[in-house]
């Protein structure tokens, strides 16, 4: 890994390394060192902070949207998942340079930020997709639906449940364009979150055109994945930590394209996830994915393989399960048995060992600080649930959907 101190200096415990000249370089800002002891807690603290405050604004504009839609979006923002993206984004911003108090606030809001555009992209994510659960917990639309019982239509909680996603929008907006920065990093920042919104509205739009075309093709897939979470969960949060640590356009592209293979894998992995993974797990029920008809790799590799093999049985079972909502556990152990013969499963597992090894391959070859270098590869293993160490069991991040989470978006 290339490197911008001397690599063999020691971090002396209140992270400040020898200069060469007897004298220690000075410590970190209270809150770098804070954050860099438990990022995810720090933004988790900040988080609880601003949620109370939109919250008290909201409640006082209406209480009965407040308590339905603004309590919801705070709570569930609140309990979070691994808060994956703002890490990344704060170590990628470590690995280019040490800021100041002022630059780690920032840095931290933005995180926040982040934190609440995955919620609006889960909860708009959840009404599209129908799904009940989300984290082990009952979607915001089903709670809503529960919540006024017969009254409580699928039309009623679908559309309050967008509202309840265009407030997070809206209060990720809020927080960013609060948050103080100098005018260039600013737009800087700004073009980035410009683009990452761009690409989880496209993504999740071709999510919804492969379900309505039946398009099975690997293509898509791929594009799908990319757009809808891969860029968002990884290569753009990595982006902005090193437009706020002041990196040069080089660097900063260069780390958003080693973040890019892992962001791939996280969303390949979500896929496997989505049809193998154990719902007390992953929070979400098996199978939604195929039952949505959702244009994954996974599907699209067994599709083709039992195609050019001339398996018409397996084409069957793969075209009779996508799209039926009705699908049976035991139509759904079918479609798990052709994407096993056909080779498909191990395909797409391969694939993300080959994403990750290249992730961390890019990575290697930047000059960042050693120490925050290697947070961001256990970060990017984290992501594409790879093992951390050799000869250990890979790890299976919990399945956040499409989006991912830490997934999907969105």
């Amino acid at each position: 890994m290339g490197r911008t101190e001397d690599p063999t200096a020691t971090a002396a415990p209140d992270g400040s390394h020898p200069t060469g000249t007897g004298r220690a370089r000075p410590g970190p800002h209270p809150q770098v060192a804070a954050a860099d002891r438990d990022i995810n807690g720090t933004v988790g603290a900040l988080l609880h902070t601003l949620l109370a405050e939109r919250l008290s604004e909201a409640c006082a504009t209406d209480p009965v949207s407040g308590r339905d839609i603004a309590e919801r979006i705070a709570r569930f923002t609140s309990l979070g998942g691994r808060r994956l993206r703002p890490a990344l984004l704060w170590w990628a911003l470590r690995a280019c340079a040490l800021p100041d108090g002022d630059r780690a606030r920032a840095a931290l809001r933005v995180g926040a930020a982040v934190e609440l555009l995955q919620t609006c992209a889960l909860v708009h994510d959840d009404v599209m997709d129908s799904s009940r659960l989300r984290r082990g917990r009952p979607a915001l639309h089903v709670s809503l639906a529960d919540q006024y019982g017969e009254a409580g239509s699928d039309l009623f909680a679908g559309a309050a449940a967008v509202l309840a996603g265009d407030l997070a929008l809206a209060w990720a907006e809020d927080t960013l364009a609060e948050t103080e920065l100098p005018d260039p990093v600013r737009r800087r920042v700004r073009a980035v979150w410009r683009v990452m919104r761009g690409e989880m509205v496209a993504g999740q739009y071709l999510d919804l055109h492969g379900q309505v075309t039946a398009d099975r093709s690997a293509l898509l897939a791929l594009r799908t994945a990319r757009l809808k979470s891969a860029q968002y969960s990884a290569s753009r949060p990595l982006e902005l930590g090193a437009v706020l640590a002041g990196a040069d356009p080089a660097l900063t592209r260069r780390l958003a394209e080693a973040g890019a293979p892992a962001g791939l894998a996280f969303q390949l992995r979500d896929d496997l996830l989505g049809v193998f993974g154990d719902p007390s797990r992953t929070g979400k029920p098996a199978g939604d994915d195929i039952r949505e008809g959702k244009p994954t790799l996974l599907v699209a590799l067994a599709h083709a393989r039992a195609t050019a093999r001339g398996r018409l049985a397996d084409v069957a079972v793969l075209e009779a399960a996508l799209g039926d909502s009705t699908l049976t556990p035991a139509g759904l152990d079918a479609v798990r048995e052709v994407l096993e013969s056909t080779g498909a499963r191990a395909a797409v597992e391969e694939r993300i060992d080959k994403m990750a090894c290249r992730a961390l391959a890019r990575l290697d070859a930047l000059p960042l600080d050693p120490v925050a270098g290697e947070r961001l590869r256990g970060l990017l293993r984290l992501a594409a649930g790879t093992t951390p160490e050799p000869g250990r069991a890979p790890h299976h991040p919990d399945r956040e959907a499409g989006h991912a989470d830490t997934a999907r978006p969105h």
